[in-house]
């Protein structure tokens, strides 16, 4: 290993060193109950509350997967990705954040999503609890994989060590941190990670910009790339496929005769292309990690603060993001030549522009962002089986120590199966996250929305709308979006409208709410809280 090599491990253990000592800080106050290990007690301070929401939230596809799409097809779908992001965490912070603060504690002091679903209805037989419970422990073991993925190939670009190797470990270090911390070591250490993130993208974008000879030069290059720049149209790498020694296909960019990629005719991006891809904005609605913030926070009187630091946060990361990737093709158009390796634009970009400390500082931002996320997601899916399924529906009596126990069973489940998720190095955590971001927006986007502003939802619409929205992902994206042309969208658009609609006529045509619900309902913002 070269000295280079020894400096940034040197700085990444330090970082790792620090956010596991946060754990063991918290670790005494988070097992003292279940509504400390999962909600932090309702005492996130505003700055505490955005950073770790956002932290949460983007996770490694920030730093790696956005800025890959960037690289490998230009503009694009990662500029109207970003648009679309920034606008759903603005709005979500806007209508969402004061309202699910005072109803989740109105409906029984929920401290978990699916508990505020059942609680919101009356659901006795909690019905609709167990159904978000199970939606939420598969869409969040697919997002873990995602995160593994980022941390196996982290590892593996930095040091050349097996990525399968690399993965586990860090998986398990993520395990380890999530087990003894709980939500609060959560999310103290997300506010300390989202400040690495953003300082990590601001730094490396800087220097590529002085690299490349300024922004006149960066211009240069993309526009000499068919479709590179455009908001209309996609850049076209020319692939051929590759078959690799374990019979793996992969579309690799084709090179000319001096190494030069090949480019072919940009291809459009039409309304629906981009209303589509600025869909992923919709999915701030039902993700349960931000929404859980909103919960958490102390007092709602502080949301508006955390609205402007977390909407000036996400807007300078998702434009840093998109930046590094373009101006890494400008700095090395030839490096990547598949989707896959194009996600490891920042890595190569951070070891080439910095000396070896500060690169593995700046690295400890990959880092940073795939432990915040993957520690929220095992934390959200155990607390839903723990919590949701075990005492609410099987052992009502439950005591504390047994829901914990549970939990931690449950974690390690899904450890496991998110390890075998990541198996695949060649997986892109882009097209992985995006999967799962389109199940929870649409089964929980519509519910939650029409949870807060709508008087007359029931709890069979609230089921139908849950159902019928995490379904038709499923179906959307492996029976429908393939057979191409205007069905080939981000399965989230048609996913929660369908799940909006649903939740709105089954409402109608049954018997509507209780007078208890609805006077619930009708006061829940009175509360001063």
């Amino acid at each position: 290993m070269q000295t280079s090599d020894i400096l940034i491990l040197v700085a990444m253990i330090i970082y790792i060193a620090v956010i596991l000592g946060i754990g063991f800080f918290y670790a005494k106050r988070s097992q003292s109950s279940t509504e400390e290990f999962y909600l932090g007690g309702r005492k996130l301070g505003p700055w505490v509350a955005a950073m770790s929401a956002e932290a949460s939230d983007m996770s490694g596809w920030l730093l790696m997967g956005l800025p890959g799409v960037a690289y490998f097809t230009g503009a694009g779908e990662a500029v109207w990705t970003a648009i679309g992001l920034a606008c759903g965490t603005y709005l979500n912070w806007l209508i969402v954040a004061k309202r699910l603060r005072k109803y989740s504690q109105v409906a029984g002091n929920a401290i978990t999503l699916p508990d505020f679903f059942s609680n919101r209805f009356h659901d006795t037989k909690r019905i609709l609890m167990s159904v978000a419970a199970l939606f939420i422990l598969v869409f969040f073991a697919i997002y873990v994989g995602s995160c593994f993925v980022a941390a196996g190939k982290l590892l593996n670009s930095l040091f050349g060590w097996p990525y399968l190797a690399m993965m586990i470990v860090g998986a398990i270090l993520v395990f380890a941190y999530t087990l003894i911390g709980g939500f609060l070591a959560e999310s103290a250490s997300d506010f300390i990670q989202g400040m690495v993130m953003i300082v990590a993208l601001i730094v490396v974008l800087a220097g590529s910009i002085i690299h490349v000879g300024g922004i006149d030069n960066v211009i240069a290059f993309i526009q000499s790339v068919p479709g590179f720049g455009s908001l209309t149209h996609t850049a076209t790498p020319l692939t051929a496929d590759v078959i690799q020694a374990n019979d793996t296909v992969l579309a690799v960019q084709q090179l000319d005769a001096t190494g030069t990629p090949l480019w072919g005719d940009p291809s459009a991006l039409g309304i629906i292309a981009i209303l589509s891809t600025m869909a992923w904005g919709l999915g701030y609605f039902g993700m349960p990690q931000v929404l859980l913030r909103f919960m958490a926070i102390r007092s709602s009187r502080e949301i508006k603060i955390s609205r402007r630091i977390a909407t000036t946060w996400c807007v300078i990361a998702l434009a840093a993001a998109v930046s590094i990737g373009l101006i890494g093709r400008a700095m090395f158009p030839d490096m990547f030549l598949t989707g896959s390796s194009a996600e490891n634009v920042f890595i190569e970009l951070s070891k080439y522009l910095l000396p070896a400390l500060l690169a593995g500082i700046m690295l400890s931002g990959i880092l940073a962002a795939t432990m915040s996320s993957s520690d929220s997601y095992m934390l959200i899916a155990s607390s839903a089986i723990a919590q949701n399924l075990f005492k609410g529906l099987f052992k009502k009596d439950a005591t504390d120590k047994q829901v914990m126990w549970v939990a931690r069973v449950t974690m390690l489940l899904i450890l496991i199966f998110g390890i075998i998720v990541a198996a695949d190095e060649n997986s892109s955590i882009f097209r992985v996250v995006s999967y799962a971001w389109a199940g929870f927006g649409a089964a929980f986007g519509p519910l939650v929305l029409l949870s807060l502003f709508w008087r007359r939802l029931n709890l069979p619409g609230a089921l139908a709308g849950m159902v019928s929205g995490g379904v038709m992902v499923f179906v959307w994206h492996e029976v429908i979006a393939p057979l191409g042309g205007v069905w080939a969208i981000y399965e989230l658009l048609p996913a929660f409208i369908f799940g909006l609609v649903m939740a709105v006529v089954v409402s109608l045509l049954t018997k509507p709410p209780s007078d208890e619900i609805t006077h619930e309902f009708d006061h829940y913002m009175e509360l001063d809280v």
